[in-house]
Formats: C-alpha cells, sequence, structure tokens
C-alpha cells in the first residue's frame, strides 16, 4: 500500500510511551537493542548512539499524533541482522524440536501475559477495534505460536519403498528468513510468518511497515524474556526502499516472505531472483461475494457487511457483491438496514464498529478511487465521502459505502481499495456460468464468499471459483493446518499447517538400499 513520503531524520530519546506503555524504539539485532548499526551497542538514551541515529515519526490513526520516533533502518542495519541471524541459525537448527516448541510456548505464554499491552498499543498504531485486539487478534497471535509449535513435534512423513529401498523424507532448516510483514494487522500476520520459520529451525529478520512498527518491538522484548537466544529472531525497522531491499538482496538470506501489494512482490521477486531465493508472497485480493436466491439473505447480509471489519482493510475481503438479479432487491433492503446501524468512531469505544483508515495518504486513496467510480457513473446507495461528523478527531474516518452501477471493466470493480467500500451487480437468474464469470473476472484469485441454500450448486459454483479459499455460507473461518495463499496475481506459494514446514525448509529424501551393510559378530 501506499506510503508516506520519508521524514527528515530527527533524534528522539529511545522509548516512547504509547497507551500507557513503554516501547523501545530502536532496532532489536542479535539479542540487542540497536539505534544504528554504526554504533552497534545497546545505548542509554543519552548516548551517542541514539544522538546521532536516524529516525522517521508514527503517527495515530485515531487522530494523527505522534506516537514516537522510530530507529530508521538502512543498508548497515539490513546487513547487521542478516548477519545475525546467519550466525544464530547453526545452533538453532541444531536445536531438538522439543527445545523449539518449548520456546515457542515460553513466548506464547508472555503474549498473553501481555494482551493487554499488546492490544492498547497496536489499536493506537494501526486503528483496529481494541475490543477485537483483546479477545480475538493477539490470543490468535499466541495461538500461532503454540500450534506451530505442537505441529513441529508431529511433523512427518510416511517412509515408503522403492524397488525393496526405503524412502525417508525430512525437513532440514533452510537458513534465514527475511518477513515483511504489513501494517493492516501487524502483529498478527507478522506471528503468522515468525512461528513456522523459527519452529522450522530457521532463523528471522522481520521488517514491520513502517506506518505500524510498535508491537513487533514489544514482541521482541516477549521472545527474548522467554529465552529465545540472540538473534534467532532480529527486528529492523525503516522504510522499503531504505532498508526492505538490502534485506532481500542480501546472499545469506535463503527464503523471503512478503504481504503486501503486487508491484512490491514483483521487485523483490526481481532481487531474490539473483541468488535463486524461494519466496512465499500474499498480496492483493478483489474477492467476489456470490449471492444465490435461494440463500438465506439475512444471512448474506451479514457477510456482507462484515466486510467493512477493520475500515475494510482486509486483504480477503469480499468486496464484490454479485446477487442473482431476483434477489437484489430484498438482499440490498437487509444489507442497508444492518449499516444504518453501524457505529463509526473512536475504535477504544466499545460501541465502535469501524474505525479509522490506517493513514491520511490512504484514505485519499480510497476516496480518490470512489470520487474516479461516481464520476463514471456509479451510485452511492450508502456512504461515499469521509465521515465529516469525526473530523473532530483528527483521524481519517471513512463511511462504510457500497456503490451500484458499475461496469465489470471499471476500475472500482477490477483493482483493490482496501477500504470500506463495496460494489454490487447482479447476474441473471439462474446463470450459474455468468455468475461464476464474473466473480473470476479480475486478476486476482485470494478468496470467494458464497451464500446459497443449494449444496450441489456450491458444490458446483466452488470448483469453477479461482481462489486459494472459498467460503461458503460464512466467512473468514481459518485453520491454521488449511493452506492459504493465493492465485494468479494474489501470490506464491502457500503457508499454514505442513506447507509453512515446506517453505521454511529444505526438504530431504534419503533413500537407504537393503544391501551393503556391514556384518557384525
Amino acid at each position: 500500500m501506499a506510503s508516506p513520503d520519508p521524514a527528515p531524520p530527527s533524534h528522539p530519546p529511545h522509548t516512547a510511551t504509547v497507551a500507557g506503555v513503554p516501547v523501545d524504539t530502536r532496532h532489536w539485532i542479535g539479542g540487542e537493542r540497536i539505534a544504528s548499526a554504526a554504533s552497534p551497542a545497546s545505548a542509554t538514551a543519552d548516548s551517542s548512539a541514539m544522538a546521532t541515529a536516524a529516525t522517521f515519526t508514527d503517527h495515530s490513526p485515531l487522530d494523527g499524533a505522534p506516537l514516537a520516533e522510530i530507529a530508521r533502518g538502512g543498508a548497515a542495519e539490513a546487513r547487521a541482522a542478516v548477519a545475525a541471524a546467519r550466525a544464530a541459525f547453526p545452533a538453532w537448527a541444531a536445536t531438538p524440536p522439543a527445545e523449539r516448541a518449548r520456546l515457542l510456548h515460553a513466548v506464547a505464554d508472555g503474549v498473553e501475559a501481555r494482551i493487554e499491552d499488546l492490544a492498547a498499543v497496536e489499536t493506537a498504531d494501526n486503528g483496529a477495534l481494541l475490543r477485537s485486539h483483546r479477545r480475538g487478534v493477539m490470543p490468535r497471535v499466541a495461538h500461532n505460536l503454540r500450534y506451530f509449535a505442537d505441529r513441529l513435534l508431529a511433523l512427518a512423513h510416511d517412509d515408503f519403498e522403492t524397488r525393496g529401498h526405503t524412502n525417508h523424507v525430512t525437513w532440514d532448516p533452510a537458513g534465514p528468513a527475511v518477513l515483511i510483514t504489513p501494517w493492516n494487522a501487524p502483529l498478527m500476520l507478522a506471528s503468522w510468518k515468525i512461528a513456522p520459520a523459527l519452529a522450522a529451525g530457521s532463523t528471522v529478520v522481520l521488517k514491520p511497515a513502517e506506518w505500524t512498527p510498535l508491537t513487533a518491538s514489544l514482541f521482541a522484548d516477549i521472545a527474548h524474556e522467554a529465552g529465545l537466544p540472540a538473534g534467532v529472531l532480529n527486528v529492523v525497522q525503516g522504510y522499503g526502499a531504505e532498508v526492505g531491499e538490502p534485506l532481500v538482496a542480501d546472499p545469506d538470506v535463503r527464503r523471503i516472505s512478503f504481504t503486501g501489494s503486487v508491484p512490491t512482490a514483483r521487485r523483490i521477486a526481481a532481487t531474490a531472483g539473483a541468488h535463486l531465493v524461494p519466496c512465499s508472497f500474499e498480496l492483493g485480493g478483489k474477492s467476489p461475494l456470490l449471492v444465490f436466491v435461494d440463500a438465506d439473505l439475512e444471512l448474506a447480509a451479514d457477510l456482507a457487511v462484515e466486510q467493512f471489519d477493520n475500515a475494510g482493510q482486509v486483504c480477503l475481503a469480499a468486496t464484490r457483491i454479485l446477487v442473482e438479479e431476483s434477489a437484489r432487491e430484498a438482499f440490498l433492503g437487509h444489507v442497508l438496514d444492518r449499516v444504518t446501524k453501524l457505529t463509526q468512531g473512536d475504535p477504544r469505544d466499545e460501541a465502535t464498529d469501524v474505525g479509522p483508515s490506517i493513514h491520511p495518504r490512504h484514505v485519499e486513496r480510497v476516496d480518490g478511487f470512489v470520487r474516479r467510480a461516481l464520476d463514471a457513473g456509479a451510485k452511492a446507495i450508502t456512504g461515499g465521502a469521509r465521515n465529516t461528523e469525526l473530523a473532530g478527531l483528527g483521524g481519517s474516518y471513512y463511511l462504510p459505502t457500497l456503490l451500484t452501477d458499475v461496469a465489470q471493466d471499471s476500475e472500482i470493480v477490477q483493482e483493490e481499495v482496501f477500504g470500506p467500500v463495496l460494489t454490487l451487480q447482479t447476474f441473471p437468474d439462474g446463470d450459474e456460468d455468468e455468475a461464476v464469470r464474473l466473480a473470476n473476472d479480475t486478476r486476482f484469485g485470494l478468496a470467494a464468499t458464497l451464500a446459497t441454500g443449494d449444496r450441489e450448486r456450491a458444490d458446483r459454483v466452488t470448483a469453477r471459483l479461482v481462489a486459494g479459499t472459498v467460503w461458503v455460507n460464512c466467512f473468514f473461518v481459518r485453520d491454521l493446518s488449511a493452506p492459504f495463499g493465493g492465485s494468479r496475481a494474489s501470490g506464491i506459494g502457500r503457508e499454514g499447517g505442513d506447507w509453512s514446514f515446506d517453505f521454511y525448509c529444505d526438504l530431504k529424501n534419503t533413500v537407504t538400499a537393503p544391501k551393503g551393510w556391514a556384518r557384525h559378530g
């Protein structure tokens, strides 16, 4: 997604207090806090290292106020972090799986002990609902760690025979992994990558999004306190062009996992190709919600309105609603009834359903999509502009928006908006072929959602949808054992379950002959 122009360097202390929680704003490299790789010491706030380190300002989407001055990494910090991960790799790879699993459980314990702190800081930093962070997102961080710790201990492939020879498959840790994560669910999505990488025996360099770096820093502290060895997890903050590019270009990196935009993925892939580094990409989406006339239309309306979660900043969101013509009016009535009951406002308020967009630059992008669609003839059934009633809060609040009268080949239908903006189109009654054609007619293929009361129709339609995940009469139900990823421009590869270990390891097949053994006794 779009990022702010880099701010001029400044020179703050190394700790910020965010939502009452102290957060260290330096990098975490090789088991030490480092303001700059030029002065690699876990220096105090008044040290010369902090006095000369470049920084950038992190702002809150709640009100636009500055939260912290963050250490701003570059090529030197990238080299130092990868070197630390490389140095730690042999010992970590040789650590018995049971011990790696124990440490991951210890980190999960630390996360659970600090859920309130993590939730408060993340809400201040990315604007998502505090109640969601407390009840769902931060517990999921701990769950991610525990799942992959346990899955590691169950990891096995049955031996098989080839002309009397035994084949034995093993997973060998691959080496340092660079993980680049987005701002819409910062810590949860980081832990989704960190947990399997560490469980697999690889070491990690994490670069969080520059708009939301704070909980990654807290997580580094939690992992250290849990006993994770120095260099196994490293966190480097900064802009993609300044620190991200040298990270993915480092010849000692053996895996790259990235969640973000298609253009950035193309640049990473081109850079990684120089060293033949395997990449896993989870990219954009423009997912459909297909609603057939035989569906439970109240349920379908619930699914539609759920797409406004996190102010629409969800890669899996089903933003293109495709409704069977004869169901349109009844379905639309249910949707509008629910939208009028949504409360938009401060995400720290328990009554709030929709919070702010992440950044003024991003809300301008969202509004640009809507303005161009309206100029092209689209109609806003609801929303269609910034929430002027909340202008006093100082944040970037965009009204939940539903647009009709949109063309299939229009920008608003084809391109990811990543905001609280849905489109509604219809297909002729009984025409499954047209419904599937419209659903598949974008360059993306991350997810799809289907509402129908006919099991046979569900089987027919889901078999034809191009998507990495398909939900039938539900949304956002995810099991860590399932493969996750996108088709077409929505990504490369699958992670989750054993697929994650396949990525963060080098698979080895050892073939043993039945003969040739020395005889003893």
